[in-house]
């Protein structure tokens, strides 16, 4: 059977089902509900012919669900990457955000675009391919791991335990872009203290507020030192996301006549591969060692901010000749009859994503492509119907690609 055969197989009503009972499972990051999900998600391989195991990490307490349909040789095997644990329902949602509600445009649902539509592509393109008798020569890991949000310690869990392939999709939600690179995570705090005074002698004092309106605009038009090329920098950012100021370091609110004498920043930067954690660190000290200067007085410190038990998410990139990118640009472009965007693309290549574990623990060659992004972490979080279903066509060639069809 020709490739453009197959893709027009899709079920495409059984496979909004099962996106939909994905939704139905709460699976909220670190509840009871992630790991009912990813029982059923086992269950539901073992069905349509794929072995099936639950990967116990953390002392047993969560675990991942791991397939694989194994080949008959000869062929290259391809991973497949995505999470089945969600961020808990915000307000604001006029749909139910269990519901896996589907009307002519949409299927909505919270984790339906991160990321459980693009768990459910791979799952179904699969699932078509056994259901037409394709046999291949290549192994095809479906890894549904938990813990990606915080840093990746499912797919570490799995790395560790000796999963691996010679390429690897991950489906976080690119809106089906063929993203080539992201950038890297760190999370920081600075701290900024001044000297008080009443509001009547404010010339003598060190006004910690105003030293966080100066640096703040600065840090968010950062790039940081050492960037391969323009591209790379273009993936480099600053940002500052928690502003809080009072008296002293409790944060007193309550005399505000008073000139505030501390300042505590919260913020992430995002830097790109050949970048290093210490080097956009130096780069933030200068730029506070600058607001020293202008706030004669003022004492600004910087510090990491390190979780303990969640790692920091490294970058990602891949050549865009690689084969695998290759491969899905073809399998795009034969779906969509138009060229793919690829390469380090907006808002795309501020992600982190597992492709990074897998890039920088495995050195494996990947893609991040996946259903799902703009409505991404929103009231009524939702996916195009047609971006799913072509997803699901676009892994299905991109599985006959490399893994290839054996006799």
């Amino acid at each position: 059977m020709d490739p453009k055969s197959l893709v027009e197989r899709i079920d495409e009503k059984a496979c909004l089902d099962f996106l939909s009972q994905m939704v139905q499972h709460k699976s909220h990051s670190e509840t009871e509900g992630e790991k009912d999900l990813a029982r059923w998600m086992a269950k539901e391989l073992e069905k349509i012919g794929v072995a099936a195991e639950l990967q116990p990490f953390e002392d047993g307490r969560r675990f991942n669900t791991i397939g694989r349909l194994k080949g008959q040789g000869g062929g290259k095997n391809l991973l497949f990457n995505g999470h089945l644990d969600t961020n808990p329902v915000t307000e604001g949602w006029t749909v139910d955000p269990y519901a896996g509600l589907v009307d002519e445009k949409f299927i909505y649902g919270i984790g339906v675009s991160n990321m459980k539509a693009g768990d459910a592509a791979y799952f179904c393109a699969v699932k078509t391919l056994l259901e037409a008798g394709v046999k291949l020569k290549g192994d095809v890991i479906l890894t549904f791991v938990v813990g990606e949000l915080q840093g990746g310690i499912g797919t570490l869990a799995a790395i560790k335990s000796g999963i691996t392939a010679d390429y690897f999709i991950n489906s976080e939600p690119s809106d089906l872009v063929a993203v080539t690179m992201h950038a890297a995570a760190l999370s920081y705090v600075i701290e900024l203290t001044g000297d008080t005074r009443h509001l009547s002698k404010r010339e003598e004092s060190v006004d910690a507020i105003a030293a966080a309106c100066d640096i703040i605009p600065r840090i968010n038009a950062m790039t940081f030192s050492g960037a391969k090329s323009d591209v790379h920098r273009s993936i480099n950012r600053g940002h500052v996301g928690v502003v809080h100021g009072a008296l002293g370091r409790d944060l007193e609110e309550w005399r505000p006549p008073q000139v505030s004498d501390f300042v505590r920043l919260k913020g992430s930067c995002r830097y790109a591969p050949g970048q290093t954690q210490e080097g956009v660190l130096e780069d933030l000290e200068r730029e506070l060692r600058a607001l020293e200067t202008r706030f004669p007085g003022l004492k600004a410190k910087l510090v990491p901010e390190l979780i303990e038990g969640r790692p920091l998410m490294p970058p990602f990139e891949v050549s865009p000749e690689s084969r695998i990118v290759k491969s899905i640009n073809a399998a795009y472009e034969a779906v969509r009859g138009e060229k793919q965007p690829t390469g380090a693309i907006t808002p795309t290549r501020f992600y982190g994503t597992d492709a990074g574990h897998l890039y920088h623990e495995l050195g494996m060659e990947g893609i991040v492509c996946g259903p799902g992004g703009r409505y991404n972490t929103m009231p009524d979080e939702r996916v195009d119907i047609i971006d799913f279903l072509d997803m699901i066509r676009v892994y299905m060639l991109t599985i006959l690609d490399i893994c290839e069809v054996a006799e």
